[in-house]
């Protein structure tokens, strides 16, 4: 059974292929979000609001969400039990 993490605004992910979730605010997370933007594996989940998180899946597909970090990791934490 394959567990789902709602990310924002009825946007999910599968639990099992979340590498990381990070702050979007470093220059490294900026260079990823534009290597991933030219190599067509970013996905905006934001609904035009601003980018609070940015989720990596195993797949190299970067994933971006209006909720904050912690309210990410708290429900991949919570799944977990």
């Amino acid at each position: 059974m394959q567990k789902l993490i709602n990310i924002g605004f009825g946007n999910i992910v599968m639990q099992s292929r979340v590498i990381a979730v990070v702050s979007p605010g470093s220059l490294p997370m900026k260079r990823l979000r534009e290597t991933a933007k030219d190599g067509n594996h970013l996905i905006d989940a934001t609904e035009g609001r601003k980018t609070r998180s940015v989720i990596i899946t195993d797949s190299g597909h970067i994933i971006l969400s209006a909720l904050n970090t912690a309210t990410i990791t708290s429900r991949l934490e919570t799944k977990d039990s």
